[in-house]
């Protein structure tokens, strides 16, 4: 049995990405004293309320009460508005044939809140989801993707996984499992796909529309025995 593993945070959406400037945004407001270049640095490898927690403790200024609720309602609107605009992803998901998992980085309530606006959560249906609240490290890590596919009676192998960050492909890579990059979100940037490579992508796709196709790839290679190879993208090679 296979499973098609979505990044929630990846293909979709890049939640730190969307996190840091939605966080440096809104600290600005609650925080002014706080350079945004501060505010930013310390989003790396924090959750949200750990930000909070530790610029309160930096600052002269008392956080508002309802200071992580706000931050999270912007990140979560933030999330939706990218995941409108990533092309053809309802209508491939319709369409996919594996098993569907999701893994995402952000709490389950942000990454549902997300799915509800965009509409999509009707199209995954009984799809599991699978966060980092399951995990002992928030950040995309091994244990995350290998938690989903022991969930879903799959073993890393028979995982294919659509990532595009580079520490999602970097994990999914070292959990076993083959990972398509993907570059079609609205903040990539130059350079990214090769980026996505030398991080461990078999593949790397610009669009949502041509996974099909990379679907039948990787089954036909398995069906073969033939190595799954890491040297091409289909960026390098369109069909």
């Amino acid at each position: 049995m296979e499973t098609l593993i979505f990044d929630c945070d990846g293909v979709l959406v890049d939640s730190e990405v969307v996190a840091e400037a939605t966080l440096a945004q809104q600290l600005s407001l609650l925080l002014p004293d706080i350079p945004e270049d501060v505010a930013l640095r310390q989003a790396l490898g924090m959750t949200t309320a750990a930000i909070l927690a530790r610029l309160e403790r930096q600052s002269a200024h008392r956080l508002p009460a309802d200071a992580l609720e706000r931050i999270d309602s912007a990140i979560e609107a933030r999330l939706a508005e990218e995941l409108r605009a990533v092309e053809g992803v309802a209508e491939t998901l319709a369409r996919i044939e594996l098993p569907l998992a999701i893994v995402s980085n952000s709490r389950r309530r942000r990454v549902l809140a997300s799915l509800a606006v965009t509409g999509l959560d009707a199209r995954l249906g009984e799809v599991p989801l699978f966060t980092a609240e399951e995990v002992e490290r928030p950040k995309p890590a091994p244990d995350l993707y290998q938690l989903a596919a022991r969930r879903m009676g799959r073993s890393p192998s028979d995982c294919l996984v659509v990532e595009d960050s580079v520490s999602g492909v970097t994990a999914a890579h070292a959990a076993g499992m083959t990972v398509i990059g993907f570059t079609g979100a609205s903040h990539i940037e130059a350079g990214h796909a090769e980026r996505l490579r030398q991080a461990g992508a078999w593949r790397v796709l610009p669009a949502m529309h041509g996974l099909e196709a990379l679907i039948q790839q990787w089954r036909e290679q398995r069906r073969t025995g033939a190595k799954v190879a890491t040297s091409e993208t289909d960026e390098d090679n369109p069909r």
